[in-house]
């Protein structure tokens, strides 16, 4: 585990950095996350309405007492109309990355999720290619259930996503 390594809320001041990581470029998104330029105020709108934290969906930062490194984020996935589990996602600034940081923090928004829901299920899913995530996925306990054929569109073609999965009784909440 990496000393120091939290998520908490989006402040104000955090929204620069969140705007770099999804709306600047691919240099800062990575490859991986880049689907092309969005509105720049929705952010801003979205944190001023509900601090980016809602019943369905929720957007947390991930940092260190000197640094702020990314942010991690779950949307409501339904199974049926009696049970939904989450989804997640993550985004790092390039000088974060292939620090063990996105292993860690994944494991804290596992936790936090399962501590503060009632969801028995948390998936993930990521570009076929995308190996540094898939290794991140499968040390933060994650299970491999299969690939998502042409599942998601991004520069200019189809992309294989690969599907991974957590349970709740896999977790120690502690």
């Amino acid at each position: 585990m990496i000393e120091g390594i939290h998520l908490r809320p989006v402040a104000e001041e955090d929204l620069p950095l969140l705007n770099t990581l999804h709306n600047v470029g691919p240099e800062s998104a990575s490859s991986y996350a880049w689907f092309g330029f969005s509105d720049p105020t929705q952010r801003r709108r979205r944190w001023a309405e509900n601090g980016m934290l809602t019943t369905d969906s929720g957007t947390l930062i991930v940092g260190s007492p000197q640094e702020t490194m990314g942010c991690v984020s779950w949307r409501r996935t339904a199974y049926g109309p009696l049970n939904h589990g989450w989804n997640i996602g993550i985004g790092l600034l390039p000088e974060a990355r292939g620090r063990g940081i996105g292993t860690q923090a994944q494991i804290l928004l596992v936790r936090y999720l399962f501590a503060h829901t009632q969801v028995n299920r948390i998936d993930a899913h990521t570009d076929a290619t995308n190996v540094a995530e898939r290794r991140a996925l499968e040390k933060a306990g994650f299970t491999r259930e299969g690939i998502m054929r042409g599942a998601q569109f991004r520069n200019g073609s189809f992309r294989d996503m690969v599907l991974y999965s957590i349970l709740r009784h896999e977790v120690t909440l502690g």
